[in-house]
């Protein structure tokens, strides 16, 4: 019989790569909030008010 080559990942990486991938979404969801504050406070100044 021939042995498989491929190991499967071991535990501890697949747990590295679900806490990675928690860690970009919520990175990229404080991003957006930001951007967006930006951008609000941009239309803010260009409008004239005062907050």
């Amino acid at each position: 019989m021939e042995q498989n080559k491929s190991k499967p990942k071991a535990k501890g990486a697949t747990a590295r790569e679900e806490r990675l991938k928690a860690a970009l979404k919520a990175n990229m969801g404080r991003r957006k909030a930001q951007t967006k504050a930006r951008a609000k406070v941009q239309s803010d100044v260009s409008n004239g008010d005062k907050t």
